[in-house]
């Protein structure tokens, strides 16, 4: 990732307040107020969609990001916007605001812990739920409490040693708001060296 082109879009996103940025993807992900809606990877810009904004950034030929990982491929709701910007769109500044509201919109919902099950997470389902639920993981709260080794160790000692080790990526990817098999290969490593 070019170093000058991530600068000039940290300093352009600063029009829009105060941003965070993590690691994602194998590239950064900016957040505002927590909710992820623009990602920066190989010298490529991709802004979160979401219902009507999704079909302007199509309008405008913008495609869909992929990610490509070893044994599988992951096809999000970001679209590439690398010409918009370095055309600067006359758009662009609007589109951006309304990605942000979309989500941030989307994390608040998402949040909303009494309208949500265990199972209504990412990577979770009834099973998992189950599984969590006989481990004294009763809600999503609770759930977000623990870490996702802590989460595993409970299923570990509720279900025996064998329990499938996908099952402390999908507990991280679910806290994250993301498919777990988008998890960095460090993090999982990590994670799987703490339990």
């Amino acid at each position: 990732m070019s170093v000058v082109f991530k600068a000039h879009i940290v300093k352009y996103l600063s029009n829009f307040g105060a941003m965070e940025q993590r690691s994602m993807f194998g590239g950064t992900g900016f957040f505002y107020d927590g909710a992820m809606f623009m990602l920066l990877t190989d010298k490529r810009l991709y802004l979160r969609g979401g219902g009507a904004l999704s079909e302007k950034l199509l309008d405008k030929t913008c495609r869909k990001f992929v990610h490509v990982k070893k044994s599988s491929t992951a096809v999000v709701n970001y679209y590439e916007i690398t010409s918009l910007y370095i055309q600067d769109d006359p758009e662009l500044g609007q589109l951006v605001k309304t990605s942000i509201d979309i989500a941030v919109a989307d994390k608040k919902r998402k949040e909303s812990l009494e309208s949500r099950r265990l199972r209504d997470l990412p990577n979770l389902r009834l099973t998992i739920e189950r599984m969590l639920k006989k481990s004294g993981v009763e809600d999503v709260r609770t759930f977000n409490q623990l870490t996702p080794e802590e989460l595993f160790r409970r299923v570990q000692m509720t279900h025996g040693k064998d329990v499938d080790v996908s099952l402390l990526w999908k507990f991280a990817g679910a806290q994250q708001g993301c498919h777990w098999k988008l998890i960095e290969k460090e993090e999982r490593d990590r994670l799987l060296a703490a339990v």
